[in-house]
């Protein structure tokens, strides 16, 4: 029996979120290919449920990459207020959060019909339940081999977008076919790695005690520091403090952490032992610290006053042991949580290799990579979700005009 042929000008692989926006701009002839039963499963997920689908802050120096300019071009022509007004034209509620993070106020499934329905508009065929099994040039198209319900079929397409992300979240099914693919027609990757991810740590950290405590804190690591949330867990630190700085950490790396770094502890120390002098260190550093934090920073830094000492006991040498207790403690991670927890990967497609106005590949014309595949990492907050708007919509854009074209 032959097999079945399908003929597109588009084939995109990946109905996540950088593949459905270019499959909603990219013209006539666009097929999306996904092997979930669902579309936009890193989205449905995505902020609780509720989906920080961008930043108002959103700007190139919110992203990592080996060439920090790369994400220049898109992101400047397709920007967050591109996206909040399509959000807006849907008439899908939002609300900011904190940070300039916005998410919607019902589900994050009104994205997922947002750009479902962009794409029915575009008349973007959806194949799901669809495994890739190879893909060729034959210098004119690409050809890929594709089981789909069980039977083999061979799509033809005038260009090809590689959008099916990084190996965060394998439970929904993340691999690193994309990386396989690029290598496939010639293209680098730099290093990959969990981002976004808590950080763990060796029985001698004693965390499990402080498990669910959270903190303001200021987290340090490699010459950058963020401002947010400290939450310890049974097995190390997370909260969006502790994500943010493991983008920058490195195995064998130390953090540096700084709680509550508004308070200034050695002048609000000595005022306390003027006149609360009776009052223990444990007691008194509650006034700004979880309970049980507040006991484990006094044990640790004052051992000898545990049950019976008194603030009016410390001297300023003591409350300046006590101060760098709580701004600079220094902690060295034995590793993180992996790709299972990992909100996006690391590095990626090399962007040497693509163009940084279309995301089309240098070395095979017709080829796009977009999304989280390429070496462009955004910080926590809704810029990983940028990047996938503005990557797919260059690539559908120049897609298109191709097309046009002829």
């Amino acid at each position: 029996m032959a097999t079945p042929q399908d003929s597109y000008t588009t084939v995109i692989l990946g109905a996540g979120a950088a593949g459905m926006m270019c499959a909603a701009h990219a013209g006539p002839g666009v097929l999306v290919l996904d092997h979930a039963a669902n579309p936009g499963e890193k989205i449905r997920i995505s902020g609780g449920g509720r989906c920080n689908f961008t930043n108002m802050y959103a700007g190139p120096e919110n992203f990592i990459s080996a060439n920090p300019h790369f994400a220049k071009s898109a992101l400047s022509r397709y920007t967050q207020w591109d996206f909040i007004d399509l959000v807006a034209r849907h008439g899908i509620p939002y609300h900011e959060k904190t940070l300039g993070q916005l998410f919607c106020d019902t589900s994050s499934k009104d994205i997922i019909r947002l750009l479902r329905d962009e794409m029915d508009r575009a008349g973007a065929a959806l194949w799901l339940r669809t495994t890739l099994d190879e893909v060729t040039h034959d210098g004119a198209r690409f050809r890929l081999r594709v089981t789909r319900e069980g039977q083999s079929r061979e799509v033809t397409a005038q260009h090809l977008v590689v959008a099916c992300g990084g190996k965060s979240i394998p439970k929904i099914g993340a691999s690193d076919q994309g990386y396989r693919l690029a290598r496939q027609f010639g293209h680098a990757l730099t290093e990959t790695r969990p981002a976004l991810v808590p950080l763990t740590f060796g029985a001698e950290a004693a965390f499990a005690d402080l498990a669910g405590v959270a903190s303001p804190a200021r987290i340090a690591a490699n010459g950058t520091s963020f401002d947010e949330a400290l939450l310890f867990t049974h097995r190390g630190l997370s909260g969006p403090a502790i994500l943010q700085v493991s983008s920058y950490w490195r195995e064998g790396d130390g953090i540096t952490v700084q709680l509550c770094p508004e308070v200034p502890f050695f002048e609000e120390l000595r005022t306390r032992r003027s006149t609360s002098g009776r009052r223990d260190l444990a007691t008194v550093l509650t006034e700004w610290l979880p309970k049980r934090l507040a006991q484990s920073i006094a044990a640790r830094v004052a051992p000898e006053l545990a049950g019976r000492g008194n603030l009016a006991d410390l001297s300023d040498a003591h409350l300046r042991a006590v101060t760098d207790a709580l701004t600079e403690w220094h902690l060295k991670p034995t590793g993180t949580e992996g790709y299972r927890k990992a909100e996006v990967t690391l590095g990626g497609v090399e962007t040497d290799g693509l163009s940084s106005r279309s995301l089309e590949s240098r070395t095979q014309p017709g080829l796009y990579f977009i999304g989280e595949v390429v070496d462009v990492t955004g910080w926590l907050g809704g810029y990983n979700f940028q990047w996938a708007w503005s990557s797919g919509w260059a690539a559908g854009q120049d897609i298109a005009a191709k097309t046009r074209a002829g």
